[in-house]
């Protein structure tokens, strides 16, 4: 039998959740950076302590965007015919966005999966090889092909199904409507331009008509689910019947059916898919969530309905697309009031806080609700004024799950001008500094309601408009099972200069710092593995190094290459749950 085989089979008994042992946990602290040198380094806690034993642990890097591993090139962007893709200046685009990295068993090997949060996007499949000690290093690599499905836009954040699948993601997919409304290229953003060169057209000097011919917005926007084999071949899905919005990731529970869709931006949903059979996410039914208030202290509170969406499946709606369906084929649409009224037989809709009046055209209910989910989900009833909605993750302990909201603002806010067209569900304080909630769960997996459960607080200090003793626009979270334990990520531009990665008691709610991350940088990939072959891993990747800030602190193009590895190597520490 094999190691695969073993984990699914033990994976599918633990449908519901499972006493862990009471594992304890701490880690030694990271001191805030202060100087110049500090804020430079990716520096980790060196001592993690569990169950009263001490071991040694580190950031380890297992890769940097541009390496030489074997025969290629890792983070270098490829076009349809798999050739380098060529930036403005001519040279080979090799990416700084490293995003979510996966570990994956398969029979005695071991395999990362790597985004490249670009456009057009990337995953690399790479071999991964591991020591006595734990030590990980990446051994091969290669881009996974997705030409299948005209390439891969903006893949974010990511999960780990429970049948050892990698789940991905397409973030801020472009604007349908507006793309075919153009008459001109300046009237559509020119963050989709890149894009067409994964079809080897050229954006600079691009006509609109290229442009249109090359890139069809309802091709990108889906979670995507890369199956990997023991040969080291890797099969890539994209997932149209789960919905398309800026998914951040999509997270599958332990029964194998129920997924949670995470969705960033401004004025977007939470969206639930529970698929027809377990361990198969190509087609089920999709549902969004509707926030009915009950608190608006700390991160506010709220029971949860689900609005449903209906039926698909992956086949269907991809045969809609690549038909040429147009936004015009899905709706018809009139003016919205100025008190946000729609004519007799419109729905209103204020999704990515456009205010509009919407009508869906007959027949075109299922697929209008895959290929505008948000927009279909906000004239259904459900709830689209949530704000930087990012990552998810199960605690097993207490069967509750953590939804993370980078910033508490605008459309979560009583009466800002994102409500015109919705229903002014959300009514908070702003708190730009962010929120990570607690959902609770009854025995499906459906979440009943929702709650803050720790919150950034604002505070300025110099360079740092959040408290540096607390959490600043929480991004990617994971938590360890048995030991009551989240892990929280940090995505914050003004908020903390350096952003951080900290390790929160659930219980008590004691904050450490256990990874600071150079200047400029965002963390992500936050995933916890408790056993990988007797030994356990935080993943851990540093998104491009000076880009999103402190560009001027640059002293060299290398250090703005992406960092690939993980935090540990930890011992062994697994349960009933075998990735969060």
């Amino acid at each position: 039998m094999s190691l695969r085989t073993t984990l699914l089979q033990a994976t599918a008994i633990a449908v519901l959740p499972l006493a862990a042992h009471a594992g304890d946990i701490s880690f030694s602290s990271v001191p805030f950076a202060t100087d110049d040198a500090a804020k430079r380094e990716a520096i980790a806690s060196d001592t993690v302590t569990v169950n009263g034993k001490d071991y040694k642990i580190g950031y380890h890097v297992m890769a940097r965007s541009g390496d030489k591993i074997g025969d290629n090139t890792f983070a270098l962007l490829t076009d349809k015919d798999g050739k380098p893709v060529k930036s403005a200046d001519g040279s080979e685009h090799i990416s700084e966005s490293a995003d979510f990295t996966s570990l994956i068993r398969q029979g005695d090997k071991l395999y990362s999966v790597t985004h490249f949060e670009s456009r057009p996007g990337a995953m690399y499949l790479s071999e991964v090889s591991q020591d006595a000690d734990g030590n990980l290093k990446l051994v091969s690599t290669k881009p996974i092909d997705f030409s299948e499905y005209h390439g891969l836009w903006v893949p974010c954040a990511g999960s780990v199904t429970p049948w050892e699948t990698h789940l991905g993601s397409e973030e801020y997919p472009a604007d349908a409507r507006a793309i075919e409304a153009a008459t001109s290229l300046d009237e559509i953003d020119d963050y989709d331009f890149p894009m067409v060169r994964y079809a080897g057209v050229n954006p600079e000097g691009m006509s609109l008509e290229q442009f249109r011919d090359a890139y069809k917005p309802y091709r990108y926007g889906y979670p995507t689910e890369i199956t990997v084999s023991e040969d080291g071949s890797a099969k890539a899905d994209k997932h149209f019947a789960m919905g398309r919005v800026a998914v951040e990731l999509a997270y599958v529970m332990p029964d194998q059916k129920t997924a949670y869709i995470s969705d960033d931006g401004t004025n977007v949903g939470l969206f639930r898919f529970e698929a027809d059979k377990a361990g198969d996410l190509s087609a089920g039914t999709l549902y969004a969530a509707k926030w009915n208030q009950t608190s608006d202290q700390d991160g506010g509170a709220a029971d949860l309905e689900w609005v449903d969406l209906g039926h698909a499946d992956d086949a269907t709606i991809q045969k809609a697309i690549e038909a040429g369906t147009r936004f015009s084929d899905l709706f018809e649409t009139a003016e919205i009031g100025d008190d946000g009224s729609c004519p007799a037989g419109f729905s209103a809709a204020n999704a990515e806080g456009n205010a509009e009046c919407l009508k869906v055209k007959d027949g075109m209910d299922a697929i209008a609700s895959r290929l505008e989910t948000r927009r279909y989900a906000s004239m259904k009833g459900a709830t689209t004024e949530f704000r930087k909605m990012e990552g998810i993750t199960y605690d097993s302990d207490k069967h509750q799950m953590y939804l993370s909201m980078s910033s508490v603002e605008k459309g979560m806010e009583d009466g800002a001008k994102q409500d015109m067209g919705g229903m002014n569900a959300i009514r908070l304080p702003q708190n730009k500094c962010g929120t990570v909630y607690a959902l609770s769960l009854d025995d499906n997996y459906d979440a009943t309601k929702i709650s803050g459960f720790i919150s950034g607080m604002p505070k300025k200090t110099e360079n740092n408009s959040c408290d540096i003793d607390g959490i600043a626009n929480p991004d990617n979270i994971t938590y360890m099972p048995g030991y009551n334990t989240l892990i929280i990520g940090e995505d914050t531009g003004s908020g903390h200069q350096n952003d951080v990665i900290w390790a929160m008691n659930t219980d008590t709610k004691e904050l450490t710092r256990i990874l600071s991350t150079p200047y400029g940088s965002e963390t992500t990939s936050t995933y916890w593995y408790p056993n990988v072959n007797g030994h356990g891993y935080l993943m851990a990747v540093i998104q491009h190094p000076y880009g999103e800030s402190d560009e001027d602190k640059l002293t060299d193009p290398a250090q703005a290459r992406a960092y690939v590895g993980y935090v540990g190597p930890f011992p062994q520490m697994d349960d009933t749950v075998k990735t969060q």
